[in-house]
């Protein structure tokens, strides 16, 4: 597959907090409700979750500060899936536009997130009207989940591009791990509005490009 009319033939984006608001409104008030759970008497703020969550990852978070098991884990996602079933979180503005138009003009929308495919399909079918060209979530072996660079290996050799064919769109830096080894450029979805300013400023220094608002990531692909 080639696709020479677009700047980026293939978009690669998290979900959570790039696509959809989710830290401010689900996924940090349930993670409150887990530690009543699993560890009482604990708490968190939130900046120091999503700073957590932007050096570590959630998993990592949960093992290294609270000590969870692999069977508190999965006892925690269980529950987190069984949550937002009932929970879908809103797009950010003007996301929607350029998710559509990348598809009318014959590019590729990916995911890779730690969330679950499932969860990403029903957002994407709810608030967009289609489903992603891949998913690559977190019902994934570990070693294929970022900032494992499998899930972008794999999009290269399933679609036939290249490195530069692909522009990777995220708000915390697993992304940039993720495509560091392969070259692949990233962009910081600064439009999250989560207010770290620690994150923020590592993020802009990470990436390759960074956006403040949904517009200016809409003029910058297709000008």
């Amino acid at each position: 597959m080639r696709i020479h009319m677009l700047k980026y033939p293939c978009l690669v984006l998290d979900h959570d907090d790039t696509v959809v608001q989710t830290m401010k409104t689900m996924s940090y008030p349930y993670f409150l409700y887990g530690l009543s759970i699993f560890r009482p008497g604990e708490t968190i703020s939130f900046a120091d979750y999503v700073r957590d969550c932007h050096h570590y990852g959630f998993v990592e978070l949960c093992r290294m500060r609270y000590n969870y098991t692999d069977a508190e884990l999965t006892q925690e996602h269980d529950m987190w899936m069984e949550y937002v079933l009932s929970h879908t979180p809103d797009p950010y503005p003007g996301i929607s536009d350029v998710l559509k138009r990348q598809k009318e003009e014959g590019g590729l929308v990916c995911v890779v997130s730690h969330s679950r495919e499932d969860n990403i399909l029903r957002n994407y079918r709810t608030h967009f009207g289609f489903d992603p060209d891949a998913i690559y979530g977190f019902e994934r072996p570990e070693e294929q989940r970022k900032p494992n660079p499998y899930p972008l290996q794999d999009i290269m050799k399933r679609f036939d591009l290249s490195a530069d064919e692909i522009l990777v769109v995220d708000d915390m830096k697993l992304s940039c791990k993720m495509a560091a080894p392969l070259g692949i450029k990233v962009a910081y979805a600064g439009w999250n509005g989560l207010g770290v300013p620690e994150v923020e400023e590592e993020m802009k220094a990470l990436c390759d490009f960074n956006f403040e608002t949904v517009a200016a990531f809409e003029e910058f692909l297709f000008g």
